[in-house]
């Protein structure tokens, strides 16, 4: 068993941590294979009644996958990036359908592949720490691991918002746009994790009833604010046409919110806005099988996801060249090409 992730039982709760405090525990291969495979002895293990996920180190829950070291591979013959996308996305699935009580303690910076092994659970808890976002429109990747059934679902067009732009979220901004289901201060959490363990847990209901007592109000949500706003430019159906309704709104927000959008891969964002448009009519596994798809065209070649990585992750110049470099030049037949079946086949769940 790795050292990057840990396991143990204590009374009937399975306490997972994630434990790679050096890179904000970022979700390994090994890390997604073990996590999966003890979810699936802790179902039907009778002496486990809930699970609970944490991060270990004191700054983030989980700041991603390791997408670092599948870029690194390069992209001719890239078996890392289907191996490593299928293990992620079957644990993500089995996060969805586990039949106990799931508990994520989001503590601290939550993205990407963070966001994937908590928000599928049943209860999120949301501190003072919480940092969520979405960011993979910045290194030409999908928001993927669920991010296709979840996003859609959230109020209004948060998600799509969030989506595009990466925007990051804070504690009560994560509890309203219902990512979170609960809010406690940090402070709290290892009494609550001891009460779990104290107390019969055996259904969601017990779980909230023990929520209860430690929960609290956050306070009001600052993106509430722009929620109107939110909600008109990008209920859109296509890129342009919200970038387009943002350029008529007379409003900082708005021109901020259009200045990163064009920072972003620009095929990426078309390709995001038709895996949203998509998944909001799909059942979760039609999801991420679609997920699937998108990011096996993504790595099979010289993709503005090696570019986005080099620039953000490894020589962190912050300066991607984006091939092609502006939405006009994206073309109908490159964005629909991501949505094929891989050569290698679909997902199998």
């Amino acid at each position: 068993m790795s050292e990057e992730i840990q396991f143990h039982q204590q009374s009937g709760l399975g306490v997972i941590s994630l434990n790679r405090p050096d890179v904000l525990n970022a979700l390994s291969l090994e890390m997604c294979l073990e996590l999966d495979q003890k979810l699936s002895e802790w179902e039907s293990d009778d002496s486990i009644q809930a699970v609970i996920i944490r991060g270990e180190g004191g700054k983030a829950f989980c700041a991603g996958g390791d997408v670092r070291t599948i870029v690194e591979q390069g992209f001719e013959n890239n078996q890392m990036a289907d191996e490593f996308f299928a293990t992620e996305y079957k644990m993500n699935a089995r996060i969805h359908h586990f039949k106990k009580p799931y508990i994520a303690l989001l503590d601290g910076i939550v993205m990407g592949g963070g966001v994937g092994v908590s928000i599928h659970g049943s209860h999120r808890i949301v501190t003072e720490k919480t940092l969520f976002a979405m960011p993979e429109s910045a290194i030409g990747l999908i928001p993927d691991v669920g991010g296709s059934y979840f996003l859609p679902r959230l109020p209004g067009s948060l998600g799509k918002y969030l989506g595009l732009t990466g925007a990051r979220l804070k504690g009560s901004d994560v509890l309203y746009a219902g990512i979170g289901t609960a809010y406690m201060s940090s402070e709290k959490l290892e009494e609550f994790v001891a009460t779990l363990m104290q107390e019969d847990i055996s259904s969601d209901e017990d779980v909230d009833q023990i929520i209860a007592r430690f929960a609290e109000d956050p306070g009001e949500a600052p993106i509430d604010e722009f929620r109107d706003l939110i909600d008109a430019a990008f209920s859109e159906t296509t890129m342009e046409d919200i970038l387009d309704h943002l350029s008529d709104i007379d409003h900082d927000w708005a021109r901020e919110t259009g200045a990163v959008l064009n920072k972003m891969s620009p095929i990426s964002l078309k390709v995001i806005v038709e895996q949203l448009n998509r998944g909001a009519k799909l059942e979760f596994d039609d999801c991420m099988i679609m997920e699937y798809r998108i990011v096996a065209a993504i790595s099979s070649y010289d993709s503005d996801f090696y570019e986005g990585v080099r620039a953000v992750l490894i020589d962190k110049d912050h300066n991607p060249n984006w091939v092609p470099p502006t939405l006009s030049e994206v073309s109908h037949a490159m964005v629909m090409a991501h949505f094929d079946v891989p050569k290698s086949g679909d997902l199998e769940l």
